[in-house]
């Protein structure tokens, strides 16, 4: 990142060019910017100022439409950059990473006071600093490919060169920035959300020592830090109470929202997963938005007028149609070492009585130790085993396989439960067939809803209220209501239903959100995704090879390089 040793340089640079006017190239500024992207286009490195130019095929494609002439050569416009750079860590990215240090320090310099050599180095920064600013606020500072690589959703694409020269014209350079952030309004309450989080930074905040659960009526000095605690983070009035260190009063309605709120057991009870929530100091509560925000910014423009969000960090469902939440549930989803991956899809049909034929890795690793134990699981979980696969399998008795003989190499059967209550599956499934082979569907575990943490799949997500999910789904087909549904679940036959139409369906992962009653909701990061995420959003944006995108790069040029470092 350009620092202060850098903005020295930029200076000493500036105070030679004043003081010997024949260190300046004679050639013209138009003639310097020609030399610089002729040197990007034939795959040079080049820094001017000490700060690296990133936009490589960007800055080239504009300048060439630009007849290489200066652009930014209006001091109202390089302005507006500037602020919209600083504006930028709102959004949880890093004004350094646009040039922040050397552009404000040579920002106050009327642009015609400088050699043409300067004026050239300078344009192509201010350039540079908005092509990358457009992009990472577009698409995201970070390749979604080297987080998951998994990843399938459509991100947004815009051609910023048009962008930035339409900006220019028009001369409203903020609001043209401001075009690209994500229009969800669930980014934006994030963003107010994160400024208010910033205004604790700096505070004491000393963390809160271990020792006794603390429950309603007892006394303890910790609590009024606690109580301190909760104040600044908007749980409690901080009215005052007559004897702060009693477990009393207000503090037992705050209390259970605060652990609602960070995915606790509401209990009221002061225990060491709650004392660790109060104890998170304000910087990781921002890290979690900033991991949030960021893979806001790689979701489509779009997400559809109807679709079905899933958060699998916050064990949640939710349907919408035209901003209206239809409904919401609770869902169970993979565990650590069975993750969910994040992707989307169309749900395009459900299967009513679905059967479950057990995928190969679940077979050998699940399946085949209990049928060694348990000489009755098969028949009890009516199960069939079949040779081969497709039209030509053949039924086998369980009871004439060795079933001990049996290894990851030596596995030639398939497993297929039946239709029925104990079903993995549940009553069932919605489909939007994938390489990853995950979908929703019912359980008949229905005791792990329960739970706060809902981790137990083996990458499936396991659907709460999966009827009243099928019931907005089908919403315009005259052929299905409820109890037309109901009567075919009690058929025990399969049956499949096509959808009227697709219906989209995100599966995301956030571990900081706004709710819609405006709270600022906390989750553990389950699968330790954000620390890997954030490592990468705080890189140096010039270093490009740690699965950064570089800002304004071509949409096909970052493809290359996101395919390049997939695991």
């Amino acid at each position: 990142m350009p620092g202060s040793k850098t903005v020295a340089s930029a200076l000493a640079l500036v105070l030679v060019v004043t003081l010997f006017p024949w260190f300046s190239s004679s050639a013209k500024a138009n003639e310097s910017l020609v030399a610089r992207i002729e040197a990007l286009d034939a795959g040079f490195t080049v820094e001017v100022l000490g700060n690296r130019l990133l936009a490589r095929q960007a800055l080239s494609n504009f300048y060439a439409a630009n007849s290489y002439e200066r652009a930014w050569r209006s001091a109202d416009q390089r302005h507006q950059l500037l602020e919209a750079i600083e504006s930028a860590s709102r959004d949880g990215l890093d004004p350094r990473d646009y040039h922040a240090d050397v552009l404000a320090e040579l920002s106050n310099r009327p642009m015609q006071d400088l050699p043409d050599d300067l004026q050239a180095d300078l344009d192509l920064l201010y350039s540079d600093a908005f092509l990358m600013l457009g992009s990472h606020l577009l698409e995201g500072k970070v390749s979604p490919y080297t987080i998951h690589a998994e990843w399938t959703a459509n991100r947004r694409q815009r051609n910023m060169g048009q962008v930035l020269a339409a900006a220019l014209v028009n001369g409203d350079i903020s609001a043209a920035v401001d075009a690209l952030r994500p229009t969800h309004s669930d980014y934006h309450r994030l963003v107010q959300a994160r400024q208010t989080m910033t205004g604790l930074l700096g505070r004491p905040w000393l963390p809160i020592p271990t020792g006794a659960t603390i429950r309603p009526g007892d006394r303890d000095h910790r609590l009024i830090e606690i109580r301190r605690r909760l104040t600044a983070l908007g749980d409690l009035s901080g009215s005052g109470a007559p004897d702060p260190s009693l477990y009393g009063g207000e503090l037992e309605t705050a209390l259970p929202l605060f652990q609602a709120r960070h995915g606790l057991e509401p209990d009221g009870i002061i225990g060491p997963a709650t004392l660790a929530a109060i104890n998170l100091l304000p910087i990781e509560r921002v890290h979690q938005i900033d991991a949030s925000l960021e893979r806001w910014r790689w979701l489509p423009e779009s997400l559809g007028e109807r679709f079905v969000l899933v958060n699998i960090a916050g064990y949640e469902l939710k349907m919408m149609d035209q901003g209206v939440e239809l409904l919401r549930q609770r869902v169970i989803v993979g565990q650590p070492f069975r993750q969910t991956p994040v992707f989307s899809d169309r749900i395009r049909y459900l299967v009513l009585n679905p059967t479950w034929t057990v995928p190969r890795r679940l077979m050998i690793e699940d399946q085949l130790p209990r049928i060694i134990r348990d000489p009755d699981y098969l028949q009890r979980l009516n199960m069939k085993v079949y040779r081969g696969w497709g039209a030509d399998r053949q039924q086998v008795d369980p009871a004439a396989i060795n079933w001990g003989s049996l290894s990851p190499n030596n596995f030639p059967y398939q497993l297929v439960q039946d239709p029925g209550p104990n079903n993995a599956l549940g009553q069932i499934k919605f489909m939007f067939p994938n390489r990853y082979d995950v979908y929703l569907h019912d359980t008949p575990s229905r005791d792990l809803f329960g739970r706060v943490d809902r981790s137990f799949s083996s990458g499936c997500i396991r659907v709460e209220q999966p009827f009243a999910l099928a019931e907005q789904l089908l919403l315009g087909d005259p052929n299905w209501n409820r109890e037309r549904i109901h009567d075919t679940v009690g058929s025990n036959q399969p049956k499949t239903i096509l959808l009227p139409e697709p219906v989209p369906v995100y599966i995301q992962y956030w571990t900081a959100w706004v709710d819609n009653r405006g709270q600022l909701q906390f989750r553990n990061d389950i699968y330790n995704r954000d620390s890997r995420l954030l490592a990468r959003l705080r890189e140096d944006a010039s270093g490009g090879s740690h699965g950064l995108t570089p800002a304004a790069v071509s949409y096909q040029e970052s493809q290359a390089n996101d395919n390049k470092e997939q695991p």
